[in-house]
């Protein structure tokens, strides 16, 4: 009887080692609001940004979208740039967008 609790043991783990990494988290680009500021992103950039195998067109344009037409804002909390938005707008700018559009958040 400890075979079959071993096989699927064996199997657990190897669905658990060769599973698909978390995609990590989608960039709030605060869809459907008038933006007169910038929110900070709580979570940095994950591999559904930083990895071309995991990277979605739609997620990618909005968020280069959202640079284009709002990076030259200020954050609503009159704060500056935290490290995990400064993430976020280099990534922007790694993806070919023109970094006068988020210079003032890479400082």
């Amino acid at each position: 009887m400890r075979v079959p609790a071993l096989l699927l043991c064996s199997a657990t783990m190897l669905i658990a080692c060769t599973g698909t990494p978390d995609p990590g988290p989608i960039f709030d680009n605060e869809s459907g609001t008038e933006l007169t500021c910038l929110r900070h992103q709580p979570q940095p950039p994950g591999p559904r940004y930083t990895d071309e195998a995991m990277r979605n067109t739609g997620e990618t344009l909005s968020l280069l979208r959202y640079y284009t037409a709002h990076g030259r804002k200020p954050f609503c909390d009159g704060q500056t740039a935290t490290d995990t938005d400064k993430r976020w707008a280099q990534l922007y700018v790694t993806l070919g967008a023109d970094r006068a559009n988020v210079a003032a958040v890479l400082g």
